[in-house]
This record gives structure tokens, C-alpha cells and sequence, in this order.
């Protein structure tokens, strides 16, 4: 069945979810070794000798199952960089972020100052629905204290089956005694798309998915609802800082976006059973919008997917740094204790045939990020300012302009992010802009919470940080020995005012509370807003 008719069978669209995954969460299946019978049994037979010898004679009791898996790590690890083992622990975490949900009581916390302290809670949750905001410190868990709980061991309490129930006691500003609440548990969703919002002033929406689940296409789908509601006519996808995930996501979306008939993206590996075409079905409900994607050297896999075959097919202009470069499709295999291994089965390539993975033969320059492509911060619409433009392979776009593989996506326009000062570094990393936030929370937010309601544009207009909320953070950065200067405080004055401003924002409108207010002084994103003139130009819309 052509991949062109996925949209029209149900079944074909199970097929490709089951394919192949960029970062390699899947479903594993049994694969007949494509090497030699004999050669197997003979390393499978000299891996047991050794196994056994040590358990037998070993001068200490031996763990087998740390060995085993010390083994299987090892021999992934003579492979690439994207082939490892998982251990069932890690397992759990793994199903929960790329299935889209867990069972619990739904909020996300912080310890602050030994005590679990609600940041948010998650819209549509159980602890939203019964009222528990943020800056909520829960102090008993059933009845047991939760002071001085660890981050690891709080979600061992809160979460549970569904339909469960936990007690929480909390103490909340403005209020005299405990507020006790019975939070029945419930299936909640772990969000991929992290933010969406009309930017103010203009008929663009933004969105920012921070990876590729099973549950991203379809949260992608709503939220593009919503905005056109709103009255988006352009849209800025923010890619920044995703990791990757499911190839099928990947694809669906860049079909939402892609006119019938362009090759999206195809996979080639050793066994023909991995290669693939993945061709634009038509009908997608964005293929004539103005679109700007934002990348960064945090953008990788899937990400890498979508911005590749928007640039590839010239169908709007990618923004930021250039992409991670990561050009390898993992599957992933259970074993049958619980853990699993992914493992590296075909190599994909973007629309005109650009491989963008980077070398990897040396792993510590791998992860330092060597071989990708910064470029000259400005214009890059013909990308003669790629730094490797001479020895890197060429291609064209659809439209003709030359592109280059082999180290990641070089956006068209490059845009290098601002550094944090040095106040701001240490006052981060003693976690202050967190407390003052929760402070002024304390101290005013129920005030707040009454002056702007739902209204985020007016919050993002008239709220102020004070010199008394900039007096609060001095405190607590007196308390943690944290020395400020003035001539620092100078340098990272307005960025500090933002980012608390931002986490209020947070407190008050969840995650597009902070985005909103962090994109106000985001050069990257002011950047891309002025392209969409160059963006539906490039896409050739009318």
C-alpha cells in the first residue's frame, strides 16, 4: 500500500507508528539475525564461559544481572551514540513521557526549603479541578509529613492507580489553618506541546513542542484550533530544545503543513525492510499558512524532520542555531525483565537527500557538539554562510537555493541566542528566582490572580517587577552566601525583572504565562516575527 493513501486507512496509520522511531521509543518485535548462525552461537558461547567462570570462581559473590548488563552496555556502546540499553527503571519513565500520561494526582512540583511546593498545577487535572494552585506547600501526604521529601521520593507518594485516593494537607498564603484536600487520582497527560498563545498585537500564533510523543500530532491539531479561533493566519513553531521522539509524529505533522505530493522524508538501512518513503498526502489543514520554525543545537531527530523538509521543500524559513544533527532511526526491543535496547536500524534523509547526521566515530567530541555547522549570525537564505560549505555535500531545495548535509540544519537566517550575565548564573543555580517568585505569590497573589484573571495580554502589559520584589531577591540571595554587586545587577537588570515576572506568570497562566513573558526579550523569536514577509515569500503563498 503507498504511503500517499495513510490518511485514508486506519491500519496504515497503525503500520507507521509501529515502523520506526527517531529516538527509538517503539514497539519492539523479534528480527531473524541477518548474520551467520555459527558466528552468533561461537560469541554468544564465549560471552557465557566467561559469565559462568566469574560467578563460579570469582574471589567475591557476583551480581549476574549487573555483569549482563554491564555487558550489553558495553557492547551498544561499541556501535553509535544512539544504540543503548535501558534498564526497567528506566523503562517506566520512558513509557510514561512518550505515551503522553501517567497516573496521578496531576501538579508539578519544586522542593522548596525542604517543603514540596506546587509550581503548577496541570490544567484539567484532579488537584486543578478541586482548586490546589500554585505555591501550595503540601506538608502531609496521608496523614505523613512531606517535609524534607527528596525530588525522587515525592512521586512515590503522589502517584498511584487510578481512581485512588491521596490526602494532602496544605498550607497556603493568606490562609490561617491547613486546607485539607482528597485528590482522587486520575489518567493525566503529559503535554508535548508546552505553550500556545496569539503573540500580542498580531494575527501570529505561537507553539512550542518540546518532543515528539505519541500524543503530539493530535495536541498540535487542538491548539491550532484554538488559535485560528483567535485569528492566527501565521504560525511561529518553536523546535527549540526538542530532543526528537516518534518518526510518525514527525511526519504527520510536516504533512499538516506540505501540499500533496513532496517526499517528506525517507529512511535507508541495511535491511530493506527499513527503508521507507514518506510522501505528503495533501489536505493538511496549514499547508497555506506563513510558517517560521525556530531551531537550536538542542533541536535534534524529529525536530530535525520538520525543520529539514520545511526547508527542503522551501516551505518557510527556518530561524535560531543550527540543529543537533542527528540523523539515525532507532527501534527499540524489550527484554523480558522489563528493560530494553534500541538499536540503530536505518539512517534517514530529508527531501533532497541530505544526510544530517554528524560524524560520532569519536563520542566525547559527539556530545561536545563538534561537526555542527554554527555559520555567520544574519541572512542565510542562500546559505553561503554555512562554515563548511566547501567540504560538506550540496543540495537543492525544491526552489533551487543549495543546502548542505552532514552537520545538522543551518537555519536560513541565523540568530545566536543571548547569554545570561554572571549575577544571573549564580542566582539561578542557587534556585532564587524560584523562591522570590513563590514570594511575591505570598505576599500579593491573590491581588494579582483579581487584577488579571484570564487575561494574559494585560498581564503582559501592565505587570511590573518592584524594587521591593528586587529587595526580596537580594535577601534570599544574602541568605545563600550568593554576593551581589552592583555593577552585575546592572548588566542583568532586565532579565532579571523578566524571569521573575515570567515565573509569576507561571503561577497565574501555567506555561504560556512564562513563555510569553521569556519571548518578549528573546532576540531569536523578535527575528523570526520580521521574516514572515521573506517566509510566505519563499513558500510562494498568495
Amino acid at each position: 500500500m503507498p504511503i500517499s493513501t495513510m490518511k485514508k486507512s486506519p491500519m496504515r496509520i497503525v503500520l507507521l507508528a509501529i515502523t520506526a522511531i527517531a529516538v527509538g521509543i517503539g514497539i519492539g518485535f523479534y528480527v531473524q539475525p541477518a548474520f551467520s548462525g555459527d558466528s552468533v552461537m561461537d560469541q554468544t558461547r564465549k560471552f557465557s564461559d566467561v559469565l559462568s567462570m566469574a560467578v563460579k570462581n570469582y574471589v567475591e559473590e557476583v551480581d549476574t544481572q549487573k555483569l549482563t548488563e554491564a555487558a550489553i552496555k558495553g557492547m551498544l556502546d561499541e556501535l553509535d551514540p544512539h544504540s543503548v540499553y535501558i534498564t526497567a527503571k528506566e523503562m517506566q519513565k520512558v513509557e510514561e513521557d512518550f505515551r503522553g500520561s501517567f497516573d496521578g494526582i496531576g501538579v508539578e512540583f519544586d522542593i522548596i526549603n525542604d517543603t514540596v511546593t506546587v509550581v503548577s498545577p496541570i490544567v484539567g487535572g484532579p488537584s486543578d479541578a478541586l482548586g490546589i494552585v500554585a505555591g501550595d506547600k503540601i506538608v502531609r501526604i496521608n496523614d505523613t509529613s512531606s517535609i524534607k521529601l527528596t525530588r525522587e521520593m515525592v512521586p512515590k507518594k503522589l502517584r498511584g492507580p487510578k481512581g485512588t485516593v491521596v490526602k494532602l494537607h496544605i498550607r497556603r498564603a493568606g490562609e490561617k489553618d491547613l486546607l485539607v484536600f482528597d485528590v482522587t487520582r486520575d489518567k493525566i497527560p503529559i503535554n508535548s506541546v508546552d505553550a500556545s498563545f496569539m503573540i500580542d498585537g498580531t494575527d501570529i500564533g505561537y507553539i512550542t513542542i518540546n518532543r515528539f510523543s505519541a500524543t503530539t500530532y493530535d495536541e498540535l491539531m487542538n491548539v491550532t484550533a484554538n488559535l485560528r479561533t483567535q485569528g492566527m493566519k501565521r504560525l511561529l513553531l518553536d523546535l527549540r530544545y526538542n530532543p526528537g521522539g516518534f518518526l510518525d509524529q514527525a511526519f504527520k505533522i510536516a504533512d499538516e503543513i506540505v501540499p500533496a505530493g513532496q517526499k517528506l522524508v525517507y529512511t535507508k538501512g541495511r535491511r530493506p525492510e527499513f527503508d521507507e518513503d514518506f510522501m505528503s498526502t495533501g489536505g493538511g489543514s496549514l499547508e497555506n499558512v506563513p510558517l517560521v520554525v525556530l531551531i537550536n543545537s538542542g533541536s535534534a531527530s524529529a525536530s530535525e524532520i520538520v525543520s529539514g523538509a520545511v526547508q527542503d521543500l522551501d516551505r518557510g524559513i527556518v530561524v535560531g542555531e543550527t540543529s543537533f544533527g542527528k540523523g539515525l532511526v532507532q527501534r527499540q526491543y524489550p527484554i523480558g525483565d522489563g528493560s530494553a535496547f534500541r538499536l540503530t536500524i536505518s539512517r534517514y534523509y530529508t527531501p533532497s537527500g541530505r544526510l544530517i547526521q554528524r560524524p560520532y566515530q569519536d563520542k566525547s567530541k559527539y556530545y561536545r557538539g563538534d561537526g555542527r555547522d554554527e555559520g555567520d549570525e544574519g541572512d542565510n537564505i542562500d546559505h553561503k554562510g554555512d562554515d563548511s560549505s566547501k567540504t560538506r555535500p550540496q543540495f537543492k531545495t525544491i526552489g533551487g537555493r543549495t543546502v548542505y548535509g552532514g552537520g545538522g540544519v543551518t537555519p536560513d537566517y541565523i540568530v545566536k541566542q543571548d547569554t545570561v550575565g554572571f549575577l544571573a548564573r549564580k542566582l539561578r543555580a542557587k534556585n532564587i528566582f524560584w523562591e522570590t517568585a513563590d514570594q511575591i505569590m505570598k505576599n500579593r497573589g491573590k491581588d494579582i490572580r483579581t487584577t488579571y484573571g484570564s487575561d494574559l495580554k494585560k498581564y503582559l502589559r501592565e505587570f511590573n517587577i518592584s524594587d521591593a520584589d528586587i529587595e526580596i531577591m537580594k535577601s534570599f540571595a544574602k541568605a545563600k552566601e550568593v554576593e551581589w554587586k552592583a555593577d552585575e545587577y546592572k548588566q542583568d537588570e532586565e532579565y532579571l525583572h523578566l524571569v521573575i515576572k515570567a515565573l509569576v506568570g507561571r503561577a497565574v497562566f501555567n506555561n504560556n504565562g512564562y513563555t510569553a513573558v521569556m519571548l518578549t526579550m528573546d532576540k531569536q523569536t523578535k527575528k523570526a516575527i520580521e521574516l514572515f514577509p521573506e517566509a510566505k515569500k519563499i513558500a510562494r503563498l498568495k
